[in-house]
């Protein structure tokens, strides 16, 4: 009778060891980065360990972050940043060099709407970090401030260095970085095994795979209002092996004498936006180009904004319009679906 009872338990064992490819659990990590948050899911067997994963995850981070981050005195982009003469050759690492050339990418997508060099306006009209009050400057300091705006003025040479045209242009990539963060821990997750995945951060994402339960990803869109709570979901989208990034101006603006004045500038025109864009989401295979396009796509508008990403394969777009009476409307891309 015991004799049954062991090979009873062991063969009750050995066929739950058979399954363990089946069975799945769910591992989150979260923390902090790039002056926000992330987050992570991974979908794996439930015998899969990935004790180590959050510390490469964390150092991947911070070797980003490192390069990309004009707060730090130190990184490679505040380097950059500094004054050098015209044409010397500035050579970055991948990481730096990869992010240039997607946001140079967006640069010329976009016709100039979203330019990475465009710091010296925002700060101009107190959104940037200098802890000025928010103001209208002078047309002819806006003027000024447009002759050092232009990511044309930056070369970037077959031999993968960088060359500034003009010496005192500076380059802010916070509006594709976070982006290419989630890009680069989305590559460290698969090359650790795991193909069902989320990572998130600060509000941009990569959904790869499926979810615990075998269907798509299902992430939700915030509300472009104001007075919105910040987990207040306008819409859902469906994700498989696709990164969603959002962009809007709903948050952060000014008001003199009536008029609302957005942080989000058109670089062309070194005016903010006023084109009654709420927000743009943008799908796409990956985060950095996601990123660059849905801030690019809210100085566009909406039909130069639809025109750009109806012609480009696998990108589609939400954007969503304010009416003159606060209610709001959708315009999506010919193959972007909600809900």
């Amino acid at each position: 009778m015991i004799r049954k009872l062991i090979y009873s338990v062991v063969i009750i064992g050995f066929g739950l060891l058979l399954m363990g490819s089946d069975l799945k659990k769910e591992v989150l990590i979260s923390g902090r980065t790039m002056g926000t948050t992330y987050h992570i899911t991974l979908v794996t067997g439930y015998f899969s360990r990935t004790k180590n994963l959050k510390d490469k995850i964390e150092e991947r981070l911070r070797e980003i972050n490192r390069s990309m981050s004009t707060y730090m005195a130190d990184s490679e982009i505040s380097r950059f940043n500094q004054p050098r003469p015209a044409g010397e050759p500035f050579h970055p690492s991948e990481d730096f060099l990869k992010v240039m050339t997607a946001a140079q990418r967006v640069y010329r997508l976009t016709g100039g709407a979203w330019d990475g060099t465009v710091n010296p306006l925002i700060n101009l009209w107190g959104f940037g970090p200098m802890k000025k009050a928010p103001k209208v400057p002078p047309v002819e300091e806006i003027k000024k401030m447009r002759r050092l705006v232009g990511f044309d003025k930056i070369e970037i040479s077959e031999d993968g260095y960088l060359i500034k045209r003009n010496p005192r242009v500076t380059v802010d990539l916070a509006a594709i970085a976070k982006g290419y963060g989630v890009d680069a821990v989305s590559k460290l997750i698969r090359s650790s095994g795991i193909h069902n995945f989320l990572v998130e951060i600060g509000g941009e994402v990569y959904a790869g795979g499926l979810r615990k339960d075998g269907k798509p990803w299902r992430i939700g869109i915030n509300t472009p209002r104001k007075d919105a709570p910040f987990d207040s979901v306008y819409t859902v989208v469906s994700l498989q092996d696709r990164a969603l990034a959002t962009s809007g101006g709903y948050r952060n603006f000014f008001v003199v004498n009536g008029r609302t004045f957005s942080h989000i500038l058109d670089p062309r025109t070194g005016y903010p936006i006023q084109n009654r864009v709420a927000s743009v989401s943008v799908a796409a295979d990956n985060c950095t180009l996601a990123d660059g396009l849905a801030t690019g796509l809210v100085v566009l508008g909406r039909e130069k904004g639809l025109a750009l990403i109806n012609r480009l394969d696998k990108v589609e777009c939400l954007i969503v319009i304010r009416e003159a009476d606060g209610t709001l409307t959708d315009y999506p891309s010919s193959g972007f679906f909600t809900r």
